[in-house]
């Protein structure tokens, strides 16, 4: 390599002049020129450098030496008091398994393209919905890395991540619903009622509380749910009767939870099993969701009302089971033409003899 002392030297193993210089986040930079002569490779330097300078007054905040690592710590304890514990211990895993190991230098070092290729590295490795979790949480921290002054801009602003596929919707049928209840053991029984008639997350039946149901409003109070916000569950009388079947003995306490002696793993692994049982394919526990969210829209619900049920805050959740209500959308339709069945043309009145049917016939000014 030919370096010469302003910052513009050749490469022997390529032609044409090269360029380096400090940005305004003090970061070495280097480029490739078009520069024909040494003359107009220093010009195109100057132009970087004058960037520089604009940066600066500008106000772009010099750049901190502080690793992933290092911001981790301040970065939870920043999310453990805004999500779910649930919540917090994916972005846990995330930062711990995935994020760190990628960036190991200091944040201010992280790249576009270096987000580029994790992106792409992990969409062969993941599915597409875990790699756009991923994305999130780097997005996050390093956009409270830009308030806490440590970066002046975050790198992975505006990346998109794969696309994520249209959510699967598998439902049971009423009398498929009936045979996989009376199958269960009895303990898992008014879980599974539960999570069919309300379309509760199994979090949120786990976690319920005593405090957290209301039998004379026929309603539970999640204080927190999976995306950080708390809602009102509604109880038909199935779900009703499920929780009082678990009814608490005289010494429980308000904080003690009716299904708390139970698993996550404990439950989906026993439904499962149950499902095989009865020669039920490809059917989840969280399946059970959409099974209430599906017979919802198909009883006409509109998806507004799904997505508050189920504790959606997007509706594009709740839009994959559009396509359960067509006859809803013909009757939407079908109100238009009280709007506009007006503007239909009455029936042409048949030509009498000796009329001429090529003149058109004068309005009467009756």
């Amino acid at each position: 390599m030919s370096k010469s002392a302003d910052g513009v030297y050749t490469r022997p193993d390529r032609d044409g002049y090269w360029i380096s210089w400090t940005d305004a986040q003090g970061r070495r930079r280097y480029r490739k020129t078009n520069a024909q002569t040494l003359t107009q490779a220093r010009s195109a330097r100057a132009a970087e450098l004058l960037r520089v300078e604009h940066a600066k007054v500008l106000g772009f905040t010099p750049p901190g030496k502080e690793t992933l690592a290092e911001l981790a710590p301040r970065y939870l304890a920043h999310q453990k008091a805004r999500v779910s514990s649930g919540a917090y211990v994916r972005e846990q895993g995330i930062l711990k398994d995935h994020l760190q190991p990628a960036f190991p230098g200091p944040v201010a070092t992280i790249r576009r393209g270096d987000i580029q290729r994790y992106i792409t590295k992990r969409s062969g490795e993941v599915s597409a919905y875990s790699v756009q979790k991923e994305l999130n949480s780097l997005k996050h921290l390093l956009r409270m890395a830009m308030e806490w002054e440590i970066i002046p801009v975050n790198p992975a602003q505006g990346i998109k991540p794969p696309r994520v596929p249209a959510g699967r919707v598998r439902y049971l049928q009423p009398g498929e619903l009936k045979a996989v209840t009376e199958a269960c053991p009895e303990w898992l029984r008014p879980i599974v009622v539960l999570a069919a008639c309300t379309g509760m997350r199994r979090s949120e039946i786990l976690g319920l509380r005593w405090l957290d149901i209301d039998f004379k409003g026929n309603r539970v109070l999640l204080p927190q749910t999976k995306n950080g916000d708390g809602r009102i569950v509604y109880l038909n009388k199935m779900a009703a009767a499920a929780l009082q079947s678990v009814l608490p003995q005289e010494k429980a306490q308000a904080t003690h939870r009716p299904f708390g002696e139970f698993t996550p793993a404990h439950v989906s692994v026993t439904f499962s099993r149950v499902c095989a049982r009865l020669n039920i394919q490809d059917f989840r526990f969280h399946d059970l969701r959409h099974t209430a969210a599906s017979w919802l829209r198909m009883q006409g619900a509109d998806i507004h009302t799904v997505a508050l049920l189920l504790g959606h805050k997007d509706l594009r959740m709740a839009a994959r089971y559009q396509h359960l209500s067509p006859t809803f959308l013909s009757e939407a339709v079908g109100r238009l033409e009280s709007v506009f069945g007006q503007l239909q043309s009455p029936p042409e009145s048949p030509v009498e003899d000796g009329d001429d049917a090529s003149t058109p016939r004068a309005l009467s000014a009756s």
